[in-house]
């Protein structure tokens, strides 16, 4: 390998292991191999250095030992292969999104066998949205804290709400498909639409203050807060503080539907319920009419079918109570007279005239029946009264 530091154009690369030339004569020829080991072995002498990129094809597993990114310069298009440890990488935690422009800080090397030069780093910073991020961080970890992101404070949506409350920009494609939607599922609602700014300076303030006003409306039971995709940058409004309480301190439950689907603005983690576009948010706060009107057309056949089935057995009890009704006189009527039957039984038994029917006969000195001889003397006058006639006799003897 040619070089200004050496007799005949050689250059001589040490390193632990060296790199090895083959004479032809007076000419030294390098294999492949050694050339990519000898400069190799030279660029591990450059210093450590930060280089500057965004990150693409970030390729992470669990199995590797090794992340693998690219570094791009948005201006020239240019690349650089990047790798650093698994390990130092995940202690970085830094949760990287293609895009996002970084420093990284390492050394150059070359891929011997293939004779790829790479950077490998030892670590990497966010430069840029680095500053928001880890203020979205700490303010998360804050109102995390203070519970406003807690599941137990989530409201449930209205069922029917008497008026939905919109809140947003001058996005046409964000209010439009909501609006539609929730007049295609159930034609009858009320929308309330309040438009605020919600992107750049004076956007929180702005957006607090309309969310306010619209949970205080006298109809408005449920607020939809939507806004389409953008930036981080344009997304950041809705991950102010003064946002995210006046999410959480809302009258009415708030539906967020801010970016898309892999936006997470802080406003989302505060909100009653997050939906995924306006479309789907649409699709939260209003049932569907047809959905409703299959419902109340099954709950109208129960209906039928349970009062007709009550009918049915008032019917049948009615029925038996009058059969019972009409046999009640005749059930009464024998008690009656069963009773009676027994009471006379036990007249019969107790009266004067069965004693006499058995033999006996009941004496009488005068209008008093004679319990003893003591009551007459001889002489006197008896009545005898028979079970068949009487008799009337005279005391001759009297007998204690």
């Amino acid at each position: 390998m040619p070089g200004p530091d050496e007799p005949g154009g050689a250059v001589t690369l040490t390193t632990v292991a060296k790199v090895e030339s083959i004479l032809y004569g007076d000419r030294k020829v390098f294999t492949v191999s050694a050339f990519n080991r000898g400069i190799a072995t030279y660029l591990a002498k450059l210093p450590a250095l930060w280089v500057e990129g965004e990150v693409t094809e970030l390729r992470r597993n669990e199995a590797w030992a090794t992340v693998f990114l690219t570094l791009k310069d948005p201006k020239t298009g240019a690349t650089l292969n990047v790798t650093i440890g698994r390990r130092a990488f995940d202690r970085l935690d830094l949760a990287l999104e293609e895009g996002e422009t970084v420093h990284v800080s390492g050394r150059a090397e070359l891929y011997e066998l293939k004779s790829e030069l790479g950077f490998r780093a030892t670590t990497i910073e966010r430069i840029g949205l680095g500053g928001h991020l880890l203020a979205l961080e700490r303010l998360k970890r804050q109102l995390a804290a203070e519970g406003l992101f807690a599941p137990a404070r989530k409201r449930p949506l209205p069922r029917l709400p008497r008026a939905i409350g919109i809140l947003t920009g001058a996005d046409a494609a964000a209010r439009g498909d909501l609006v539609t939607t929730i007049g295609t599922r159930f034609p009858a609602a009320r929308v309330v639409v309040c438009e605020a700014r919600v992107q750049g300076k004076g956007a929180p303030a702005a957006i607090a203050a309309a969310l306010r006003a619209l949970a205080a409306h006298p109809e408005v039971d449920v607020v939809v807060l939507a806004r389409g995709g953008g930036s981080f940058e344009d997304l950041l409004p809705f991950s102010d503080e003064a946002v995210v309480r006046a999410v959480a301190a809302a009258s009415v439950p708030v539906v967020s539907a801010v970016g898309h689907e892999q936006d997470t603005p802080l406003c989302d983690l505060a909100a009653d319920v997050r939906a995924s576009t306006p479309t789907a948010a649409g699709a939260l706060v209003v049932p569907d009419l047809r959905e409703l009107e299959t419902a109340l057309d099954g709950s109208r056949r129960r209906l039928v079918l349970a009062v007709r089935g009550l009918l049915e057995r008032d019917s049948a009890q009615l029925t038996r109570l009058g059969d019972r009704l009409r046999a009640a006189p005749r059930l009464l009527l024998e008690r009656r007279r069963s009773a009676l039957d027994h009471t006379g039984a036990r007249l019969q038994a107790l009266s004067p005239l069965a004693t006499l029917g058995r033999g006996y006969a009941i004496v009488r000195a005068g209008a008093e029946a004679l319990r003893s001889t003591a009551s007459v003397t001889p002489g006197d006058r008896l009545d005898i009264e028979l079970a068949s006639g009487a008799l009337g006799a005279k005391v001759e003897d009297v007998r204690p």
